[in-house]
């Protein structure tokens, strides 16, 4: 086997040895010709060195066998139509393949793979979901029915296969064990996008019809499987390597949290595989190649459990047999279900009682301490009433045994040793050292550990020295054989890794003092002093970041904060990694990608998912969960980085205001900040050319696009509300609101304008569900402006303006606007494009402001029309606005109405980096706009 598999990802081995029992040679492949390399497996002769040549396809697990072909089939290597009645297919993955094309075979079989993967990562299976054209990672069929993928790698399933998934997700971070040397490919076998061309070839390699094709989840490269081993090992990230956030330069201790908490992904509220759910006929259709058709007469359908645990969970799998089948036939259909390819001679099936199927905990116990075991030829005519089997491993006096190296750099993947039952944890340690290489080091330092590789989680322990391993064996087996295919043992450096895990907690009340948000945490979830202290106190905006010295304090932490509440208000606890700044590559530019999913409907969702897998998952962060600042505060420490908002307007200032806080505290004070315009109005996205909004463009284009974007300023500006306190007259409030500061960007409007869209926002808290599109986001804009075309409240007699100083006398209107940028109301231009010896020509860095009225509903939609501009007043750097009365105000999509009192506009401290989408064809000639719209370049190292 090779000595250095990728870590976290599946090893596709090569070799070019003939099958063990070739087809060519035996009509049909049967259990005698099962693959014996799978974990776990029987006697052997000694101990011996793996890796010293590659396995042959043999050793990949797979049970193949001639098969009669009834419909249209097609080959899993090349893909291409297998001609005439036969195939070749493996009984146990669904493999199919020409004949011709066995010698090629490189993917491993579903019941071998788990062996085969070098550091096993759990995978983060989102909700459920019809997944068309898309095949499962472990039995190779179609998810005709709803199955699940994986958030950060491409990894579809059926809900029936999840527990029998390998445990090979991307590796986006270092868990405490070592550094390493190479990144390599992550290889991730079919469901490649429509027209995918192979690298080495460049014949096409994606297939709709089958599982083929390989794709590498990391730089994206895409290759046949045969042609993968011309490909340089080494993965150099791809097109977008300057924005991926090495994964060797992220640290994170996720001892006791799983992968959902450690990439902050909602958890869904799937329920685990055979929960609520019908078993599923494990012999139904096994592959695209033969079509089963069951006789009532002559098959009947049997339960299977695997072990004690399934039992207990009620967890079968079915078969379906003839009625008169011999016992070694139901036994080789239980292991295939199990994909279990050992030898059947090591298994024998045990008859589950009925009150043990129904759950009955004392015969369950009665069963299991000897119960009676079905022998071959025993079963008759009346041992078809017996619905219900587990699957036994027969005793065994020793085994061989691979056990891995972990971290140890050494020339083997691993080593098989005979286990007798006087062999423990220490004597194992002991022998396989020598044969490691390591005979010099004393074995006191070594230990043990023992991975469950679970698909959606991977548990490890510490194996007492003492432990006899051949009845921890046994007992595995008992609880669950596939388990035990599933379980891995390592010897590890027996030293320990400092435990410190960080925890962002938000929600808090805002302006505390250190010492007051540790007495307030104290007193709601009781951390223990001596384990927990406060890193980061982010005051203004109500947030704590935690260090934690213990692994099983920071999970009851994070647990417990979530469900607390302070002052009537949830908490919020989030799992933050260490981004290792000192070890990025000089030319690394990370993007930090902010995603509102509540913004553009399901799209927002999608794209959270998309761009988990082209970066690295901790390099996305969800808005609706904890907000802007847990992002900032990972990447406080990155000298360089990019942002990328996706979301409307309020999203974009949203984010701009929490980097304004943040600037002080973060190696890159200045990021520059691109746009994915998710909202309705998107005029933000507009003026710097990111569209009208995102209509389903490629992900991976979008992020090219990010890349290639010019830097350019843009100016921010400050709102301070001061509402003056009034008496109890017709308009008035009893006390004074307290002064208040927002943040603007785009325009601030007051009246008319505002007016319309509290009124759409008040309808969209009613009713959410209904606004997931723009175009019924429009619709119902336009009947509420309808709805008001006669409303009149001679705005001009409400409010008072001054600018720089002076005052303005306001001609008749509905509605004052001021703007920053030449897009306003979805892309009209409320300035408009004539000259006027006035005024200065706007720009949106030129530290001004236009100042505009509109008259009503009516002129409003001329002005979006393009009928009309609105009407110009004034243009300067300070305002200062007089409300006489409550007055609907809003600032960049976001209403309100605003007491009595004084609202003064001034500019908000330096100016703000965008990135204006290059532009895709060069024109002969920009019109006005295109020139307002462009603001002055960003000066060179403007993200530094």
């Amino acid at each position: 086997m090779a000595a250095a598999a990728e870590p976290g990802a599946r090893a596709w081995l090569g070799g070019g040895s003939p099958l063990l029992g070739s087809p060519t040679s035996s009509p049909e492949l049967g259990a005698g010709s099962r693959s014996r390399s799978g974990p776990g497996s029987g006697p052997g002769s000694g101990p011996e060195r793996a890796g010293a040549r590659p396995p042959g396809p043999a050793a990949l697990g797979h049970i193949f066998r001639k098969v009669t072909l009834t419909k249209p089939t097609f080959c899993h290597l090349c893909s291409d139509f297998i001609w005439g009645l036969a195939g070749i297919l493996c009984d146990a993955c669904n493999f199919m393949s020409h004949e011709k094309c066995l010698k090629h075979v490189r993917t491993p079989c579903a019941s071998v793979a788990p062996s085969l993967v070098h550091v096993p990562v759990a995978h983060c299976f989102g909700p459920r979901g019809l997944y068309k054209r898309k095949f499962c990672g472990v039995c190779r069929k179609g998810l005709e029915a709803p199955g699940l993928r994986c958030e950060v790698c491409e990894l579809h399933v059926h809900l029936d296969c999840v527990p029998f998934a390998c445990s090979d997700c991307r590796q986006c971070h270092r868990d405490g064990y070592r550094d390493h040397d190479l990144h390599l490919h992550h290889w991730r076998e079919g469901n490649l996008p429509s027209g995918a061309r192979c690298e080495v070839c460049r014949k096409t390699c994606g297939s709709s019809d089958v599982l083929a094709g390989l794709r590498c989840e990391w730089c994206g490269v895409q290759a046949h499987s045969v042609c993968s081993t011309a490909l340089a090992p080494e993965c150099t990230f791809g097109r977008l390597r300057t924005m991926v956030l090495p994964p060797a330069c992220v640290r994170l201790l996720s001892r006791n949290f799983s992968k959902m908490h450690c990439f902050r992904i909602s958890e869904s509220a799937t329920p685990e595989p055979g929960e609520g759910e019908d078993s599923v006929d494990a012999s139904a259709p096994a592959g695209p190649g033969r079509e089963l058709v069951v006789p009532e007469s002559s098959k009947q359908t049997l339960k299977i459990f695997d072990g004690n645990d399934s039992v207990l969970r009620n967890h079968s799998r079915a078969i379906t047999v003839p009625r008169q089948a011999r016992n070694q036939e139901v036994l080789e259909a239980a292991l295939r279900a199990y994909y279990i390819t050992e030898d059947p001679q090591h298994f024998q099936l045990q008859a589950l009682p009925q009150p043990a199927q129904a759950g009955d905990l004392g015969a369950l116990g009665r069963f299991w301490s000897g119960g009676t075991v079905e022998e071959e030829g025993s079963r008759g005519p009346g041992a078809e009433m017996v619905e219900a089997w587990i699957i036994r491993a027969r005793p065994r006096t020793q085994e061989v045994l691979k056990i891995y190296p972990a971290w140890l750099k050494v020339g083997v993947a691993y080593v098989s040793i005979r286990v007798t039952p006087q062999s423990t944890a220490r004597t194992v340690v002991q022998e396989v050292l020598p044969l490691l290489g390591c005979q010099d080091e004393g074995p006191e330092s070594f230990q043990l550990v023992e991975a469950l590789m679970g698909s959606r989680q991977v548990q490890r322990t510490v194996l007492a020295a003492e432990e006899p391993l051949l009845d921890r064996l046994h007992d595995i087996r008992q609880t669950s054989l596939r388990q035990m295919g599933q379980t891995r043992f390592y010897v590890a450096e027996n030293r320990a890794v400092a435990p410190r895990v960080s925890l962002f907690v938000g929600g808090l009340p805002p302006g505390l003092s250190l010492q007051e948000y540790s007495s307030l945490l104290d007193e709601a979830v009781a951390s223990k002093a001596g384990l927990v202290s406060v890193s980061h106190v982010y005051s203004t905006q109500g947030a704590v970041v935690l260090d934690v010295a213990c692994f099983a304090e920071a999970e009851r932490l994070y647990m417990l904060v979530r469900d607390t509440s302070v002052h009537g208000r949830l908490l919020t606890a989030l799992v933050l990694p260490d981004v290792l700044h000192t070890k990025l590559p000089p030319d690394c530019r990370p993007l930090l990608v902010f995603v509102n999913p509540k913004s553009g409907g399901l799209k927002g969702r999608d794209l959270l998912c998309s761009f988990r897998k082209l970066l690295n998952p901790h390099q996305v962060f969800e808005l609706t969960n904890g907000g802007p600042l847990p992002g900032f505060h990972v990447f406080s420490q990155v000298p360089c980085f990019r942002v990328l908002v996706c979301g409307g307007d309020g999203t974009v200032g949203w984010v701009l205001a929490a980097l304004e806080e943040m600037r002080h505290r973060l190696a890159c004070p200045e990021p520059a900040v691109a746009i994915l315009p998710l909202g309705t109005g998107n005029d933000l996205g507009r003026v710097l050319r990111w569209g009208a909004g995102y209509s389903g463009e490629d992900p991976f284009s979008v992020l090219v696009s990010v890349d290639e974007a010019d830097a350019v300023l843009m100016d921010r500006w400050t709102i301070l509300l001061d509402a003056h306190e009034t008496g109890s007259g017709e308009d008035g409030v009893a006390d004074a609101e307290p002064p208040k500061v927002v943040q603007m960007s785009n325009y601030c409007g007051i009246g008319i304008d505002a007016e319309l869209s509290l009124d759409f926002h008040q309808a969209r808290e009613e009713e959410p569900g209904k606004f997931t599109s723009r175009f019924h986001n429009k619709g119902v804009y336009v009947r509420v402006g309808l709805q008001k075309i006669s409303h009149s409240r001679s705005l001009h007699r409400e409010i008072r303006l001054q600018v720089e100083r002076r005052e303005v006398e306001l001609p008749s209107i509905e509605g004052l606007i001021f703007i920053n940028i030449p897009s306003w109301g979805s892309g009209a231009d409320l300035w408009g494009s004539d000259s006027d010896s006035r005024f200065e020509k706007p720009r949106m860095d030129d530290g001004l402001l236009e100042v505009v009225g509109v008259t009503g509903v009516m002129h409003m939609g001329q002005v979006q029309g393009g009928l009309r501009s609105g009407i110009r007043i004034a243009q300067g750097a300070y305002f200062r606005v007089t409300l006489l009365k409550a007055t609907p105000v809003q600032v960049d999509g976001e209403p309100w109405v605003q007491a009595p009192g004084h609202m003064i506009i001034s500019a908000a401290g330096p100016k703000v980096h965008m990135l204006r989408k290059a532009k895709q064809k060069p024109k002969k000639s920009g019109t006005p706009k295109d020139v307002r719209a462009e603001g002055t370049p960003a000066p060179e190292g403007d993200s530094k």
